[in-house]
């Protein structure tokens, strides 16, 4: 009896909440729509086909970075040039993974699709929840959060150019939807140290160059986030030693 009920106990606490994630998604949409919106118009004004447009948000699933695989394949650069730059924009995934690794599904294929889905707005949205809850949550907000950048890739390389002529300045709004869910995260947890590597970082690139700065900007936040790791270890083992 108790090895049964332990056993239905465990299948619950892995359970997904489906109409819970949707709704935690729906602050994502909100930013997602305008945003794949104004990409699958700019895919269509760069010349980019409608497949391949779709594909890219399927396939790639990074908004600032196929943000700018638009002027790279509209210039016709090679795939090895354009994937060199996407792993450089999309480096910082690799301290997204950390501090969710003990809550991914237990199921590989879903443990799979939810490293590969997450994006900024993901991670800002599953550290703002209580641990308790993301594990049953972090695959329907990051099913949810794909299905809306889909959706508006694809309503915006269907309206094609002609709102690029009515509303100039579309790329802008990946830009408004990451300062907006910084912000949310910051008033939910409070921390200075981020916002500090990052202003430090963006100062200290654009003294060196312009044409590298988010590559250089990310290379130095990263740098000063091991620094400080190794700080904290260091000084967490020396109280222990004290004590």
């Amino acid at each position: 009896m108790t090895t049964h009920s332990n056993e239905l106990s465990h299948q619950r606490a892995h359970t997904h909440d489906w109409a819970e994630g949707f709704k935690k998604s729906l602050p994502v949409a909100m930013g997602y729509l305008p945003a794949g919106i104004a990409f699958g118009v700019l895919a269509q004004v760069a010349g980019v086909p409608i497949w391949a447009t779709i594909m890219l948000s399927i396939v790639l699933y990074a908004g600032a970075a196929q943000y700018a695989c638009l002027p790279m394949l509209s210039a016709g650069l090679p795939i090895g040039n354009i994937a060199t730059n996407i792993a450089a924009i999309n480096l910082r995934h690799v301290f997204y993974g950390m501090p969710l690794l003990q809550y991914l599904p237990k199921h590989k294929l879903a443990k799979t699709y939810c490293l590969f889905a997450l994006t900024d707005e993901t991670f800002s949205v599953m550290t703002s929840l209580p641990n308790e809850t993301r594990q049953k949550l972090i695959l329907p907000i990051s099913l949810f959060n794909q299905s809306w950048w889909v959706l508006a890739s694809t309503i915006g390389v269907m309206i094609g150019s002609t709102l690029s002529d009515l509303i100039p300045h579309l790329d802008f709004a990946l830009v408004c939807l990451f300062a907006i869910l910084a912000y949310e995260q910051f008033q939910s947890i409070k921390r200075y140290f981020p916002i500090g590597i990052a202003v430090i970082g963006l100062i200290v690139a654009s003294l060196f160059t312009s044409d590298w700065l988010l590559l250089v900007a990310i290379t130095i936040c990263m740098l000063m986030i091991l620094v400080r790791g190794f700080w904290m270890q260091r000084h967490e083992i020396g109280e222990s030693h004290d004590q």
